[in-house]
């Protein structure tokens, strides 16, 4: 089975006030360090994935850079970071490489370089159509610089275009998400996630938020309530437009789903690389199902050389995540193969389960497939948590 390729690029022109991501402002000196140590990491994947358990996959088809803002490198080093992925491993023809770009960085030179790089999808940091919304989270962007850089990439030849947009940022009104959202469909991009702001102690905002404070335009953070309304109007308005939801926050016109997210809600195999960046691999050596690693969230001890984190996936964790991860999916979990999988007796002791989750209108139960209803979507996290921990021993 082919694999995915995920790098981390850490770095970021700003910090917005909502990331709980490990990223962040560094000096550029930094850059081809962390370039030069991401590379030798790539470069010792086989030792690695021995060390760690894990069977060695060397095709893919799928790669993706995140972050952070992968676009604020130099055009050598994403040069560099590319061929050293093509040394290690067989792309396969039809492999999806995916770069994340802020709104601002897609100048003529650097679409030049992602397409010497095989780049041919792109996600954009949109968030908010909305320049207010934009500036008050820490954004460089406006509306029209996203206009530009869309048509900038169309007319180099990449139109596999993603816009991330967020629900509930400061200032947000119904009104204005309206708009937004009017915005990316008549862009008629093929994929659009659409994510409800984390309200977490990660982030300055969300620490200022939980403590009622009004640094960040916190006090103009939209409640819980509109969050989840403008939430609901993405789906409604998107679905509508033919842009189809496929997975909690992700939609997408037929033939675009990313294949790479896909990989992890689907647990097929991937490789992490960089700061902070995960990876889960099936078992080499048959005392558990997988293994999942990843690398230290500190710029500064990754690059030291920080021993990774390595845990095993049994097969009960291998099932809470069949599930929790699969309920994420709009087609849900399909029992039959999970009976495949795990055992019919498995499936028949999580039936109370299934039961008390339709009764309390978080999931539809249709023959032998499981789906989130339009609640069971808002309240996710309470699902995944009924299927955490229940014993389904013989």
């Amino acid at each position: 089975m082919p694999a995915g390729v995920y790098i981390s690029i850490p770095f970021c022109r700003t910090k917005c006030t909502y990331c709980n991501f490990a990223s962040d402002v560094f000096s550029r000196t930094v850059f081809q360090r962390y370039v030069d140590r991401v590379c030798s990491e790539v470069e010792s994947t086989p030792d690695l994935v021995r060390q760690m358990g894990g069977a060695m996959e060397t095709e893919i088809d799928s790669v993706y850079l995140g972050g952070g803002t992968p676009t604020v490198l130099d055009s050598p080093q994403l040069e560099r970071l590319f061929v050293t992925v093509g040394q290690v491993f067989r792309l396969l023809p039809e492999t999806e490489i995916t770069v994340e770009c802020a709104p601002g960085t897609l100048n003529p030179a650097m679409i030049e370089t992602l397409l010497r790089c095989g780049v041919n999808r792109v996600s954009l940091g949109v968030q908010s159509f909305v320049d207010q919304e934009a500036a008050a989270v820490g954004r460089l962007h406006k509306r029209e610089m996203v206009l530009e850089e869309i048509a900038r990439l169309r007319e180099a030849g990449i139109s596999n275009i993603n816009l991330d947009l967020i629900a509930g940022l400061p200032h947000q009104t119904i009104e204005s998400w309206r708009s937004s959202l009017e915005d990316a469909i008549a862009l008629d991009v093929p994929h659009v996630s659409v994510y409800m702001l984390e309200v977490d102690e990660d982030s300055r905002l969300g620490r200022e938020l939980i403590a009622g404070g009004t640094k960040y335009h916190a006090h103009f953070v939209p409640d819980e309530a509109l969050t989840a309304d403008l939430y609901e109007m993405a789906c409604e308005r998107l679905n509508a437009a033919g842009v189809k939801q496929y997975e909690i926050s992700n939609f997408a016109r037929e033939g675009f789903a990313s294949r790479h997210n896909l990989k992890y809600w689907t647990r097929q195999p991937y490789l992490g690389f960089g700061v902070d960046a995960h990876s889960m691999l099936l078992s080499a050596r048959g005392d558990c199902e997988a293994v999942r690693f990843s690398t230290s969230d500190s710029l500064e001890q990754y690059v030291a050389g920080a021993a990774m984190n390595r845990i095993e996936v049994s097969k009960q964790a291998a099932l809470e995540e069949e599930f929790f991860l699969g309920l994420r999916l709009t087609q849900g979990v399909n029992l039959e193969a999970v009976r495949a999988k795990f055992g019919t007796p498995v499936v028949a002791r999580l039936t109370p389960l299934f039961s008390e989750l339709v009764s309390d209108e978080l999931i539809e139960r249709e023959g032998e497939r499981l789906r989130l209803t339009n609640k069971g979507r808002l309240l996710s996290n309470e699902v995944f948590q009924r299927f955490l921990g229940v014993n389904v021993g013989g």
